[in-house]
């Protein structure tokens, strides 16, 4: 047990150290996939494959650990987990099968590196352990008088992200299979941001770091933000760049009337 805690506690740090140099070099160099790739990133993958691949850890790591906690079978347990996992079977068996009928399109799909997957199937092999055992062994349920008032309030903020992040990409893969190249999105949040999805995805582990009330999941939120707040403002140049006086002035890039 003392080992295992050992581990954790240094996982648990690890998520915190590797975000802010995260955030920086997200600030100088954006991940080659998507509307930024280029070449000389070695090897490339199908996307559907790669997010198939690169997402699977955070379900069978997080369902292999689980049953081996100490709160296993603790209906609190059982509910908190469940959000985690109903994203994850989301991102990983669900987002990645409209991509597949993108592939065929050159103007909007390309490879994806398979370097940059190997380094997500890295961190979510490292997030699925701290998040599960976390959940499992290492919260104490008992002490926590707050636990379901907690969880109420970050299952809502949690199911309001996950609503946002599930339709911008939504409207995202429709205007890829228009088979145009790349369009000005509209419509919904996209008349204030330029990236809801990553807006969303904020917001979904702002709940949960609520709803466990728990260093790991704050450092997942803090991660969160410091992948995607940097990505999201280069996005937000990209479109403004791409489309000039075509692209809405009053556009934030991914937090609404702020930033």
């Amino acid at each position: 047990m003392a080992s295992d805690q050992n581990f954790f506690h240094n996982c648990l740090l690890s998520l915190y150290l590797i975000a802010p140099p995260t955030y920086i070099s997200l600030r100088f160099l954006q991940a080659p996939y998507g509307k930024h790739r280029r070449p000389g990133w070695g090897p490339t993958m199908s996307p559907p494959l790669a997010w198939f691949l690169m997402e699977s850890p955070t379900l069978w790591l997080t369902l292999l650990l689980f049953p081996s906690g100490l709160h296993s079978s603790n209906p609190k347990a059982l509910f908190l987990i469940a959000p985690f996992l109903f994203h994850y079977f989301h991102r990983t068996c669900l987002y990645p099968l409209p991509l597949c009928r993108n592939t065929t399109n050159p103007k909007t799909s390309g490879g994806f590196p398979v370097s940059v997957a190997l380094m997500a199937f890295g961190f979510n092999l490292l997030n699925a352990y701290l998040q599960a055992r976390w959940v499992s062994q290492y919260k104490d349920y008992e002490a926590d008088g707050w636990f379901w008032w907690r969880f109420c309030v970050g299952l809502v903020v949690f199911g309001y992200g996950m609503a946002v992040n599930i339709w911008s990409d939504r409207v995202l893969v429709g205007l890829k299979k228009e088979g145009k190249g790349y369009k000005v999105p509209k419509g919904g949040w996209f008349e204030l941001v330029s990236c809801p999805n990553y807006y969303g995805e904020i917001v979904e582990w702002l709940g949960w770091a609520v709803m466990t009330w728990s260093w790991a999941g704050l450092g997942f939120f803090f991660y969160t933000c410091a992948n995607l707040v940097p990505r999201a403002r280069a996005n937000h140049k990209w479109y403004l760049e791409k489309f000039g006086e075509d692209y809405p002035k009053g556009r934030k890039a991914v937090i609404p009337f702020l930033y």
